[in-house]
C-alpha cells in the first residue's frame, strides 16, 4: 500500500500531462480496432461464395423494323403460307403464266422495295376479289389512287387492291365479298403511269385488331402463279 506522501504526491501531480498520453492510447487503440474490423470484414466478404449474374439479353431492332418486320414465311418455308385464302386471278382473263414477279423491284428512285406484283391489263378490264372478306376500307392515296382493303375472314390477311379506275357500283366499307366478285376496273390512278394501266395487288399479313393500313408484306406471287 503506498505510503500516505505518496498518496499525497499523486494527488498534487498537474492532470495537463496525463491525458493527452490517455487520449493518444485510446484514440490508438480505437483506430487499431476499427481498422481490423474492416479488415476482418473485407476478408469475409471475399470468401463468401457468390452466384454469377445471369447474361442480360440485349435486344437489336432495326430502326426500318420498328412498328413491323417481314415475316420469313415464304414458299417452302411455313406452312401457313399455303394456308393464305386466295381462290382466283384478282385481274379478269389473266393467266398465271402470265404474271411477272415484281415484289423485290425496287420503286421510287431506288428508294423503297415495291411489296407487291403489278397485273397488266387493258384500262377497265375488270378486278376481281382474289379471297372471301369483308371490305375494310376504300381509299382514296396520293400514291395508290383508288385502292381497296379486304380484310379474310380470319382477321390474318389483307389483300390489297391499287390504282383501280372506278369501283364497282354500290361496292362499300363492311360489304362481304366473295372470290371472283368484281371490286372494281384496272386504271391507273395515283401515281401509275397512264401509258401503262395495271393492279397492284399486296397481300399483308396482320391481326383482327390491326387497322386497315397496319400490316407485314408478303409476296402474292407463288400464291397467284400456283391458280389455274
Amino acid at each position: 500500500m503506498p505510503a500516505a506522501a505518496d498518496i499525497g504526491q499523486w494527488r498534487d501531480r498537474p492532470t495537463a500531462s496525463f491525458w493527452p498520453k490517455a487520449r493518444l492510447v485510446i484514440v490508438t487503440a480505437t483506430v487499431t480496432s476499427a481498422a481490423w474490423v474492416v479488415a476482418g470484414a473485407l476478408w469475409l466478404n471475399a470468401r463468401i461464395p457468390r452466384p454469377a449474374r445471369p447474361a442480360l439479353p440485349v435486344a437489336v431492332v432495326a430502326p426500318d423494323k420498328l412498328a413491323f418486320s417481314e415475316p420469313a414465311a415464304q414458299e417452302g418455308t411455313d406452312a401457313s403460307w399455303q394456308r393464305v385464302p386466295v381462290q382466283v386471278m384478282p385481274v379478269k382473263g389473266i393467266s398465271s403464266a402470265a404474271l411477272v414477279d415484281t415484289y423485290t423491284q425496287s420503286r421510287a428512285g431506288g428508294a423503297r422495295v415495291h411489296d407487291a406484283i403489278d397485273i397488266m391489263a387493258p384500262a377497265g378490264t375488270p378486278v376481281l376479289a382474289a379471297l372471301p372478306g369483308r371490305v375494310e376500307k376504300l381509299f382514296l392515296s396520293r400514291d395508290g389512287g383508288n385502292t381497296i382493303y379486304v380484310r379474310a375472314p380470319d382477321g390474318a390477311t389483307m389483300a390489297y387492291y391499287a390504282h383501280l379506275a372506278a369501283y364497282a357500283p354500290g361496292l362499300a366499307e363492311g360489304q362481304v365479298v366473295k372470290p371472283g366478285q368484281v371490286l372494281g376496273a384496272v386504271g391507273a390512278t395515283g401515281n401509275a403511269d397512264p401509258a401503262a394501266p395495271h393492279l397492284h395487288f399486296a397481300l399483308m399479313r396482320t391481326t383482327p385488331q390491326a387497322r386497315w393500313y397496319e400490316g407485314a408484306p408478303f409476296n402474292p406471287y407463288p400464291l397467284l402463279r400456283r391458280l389455274p
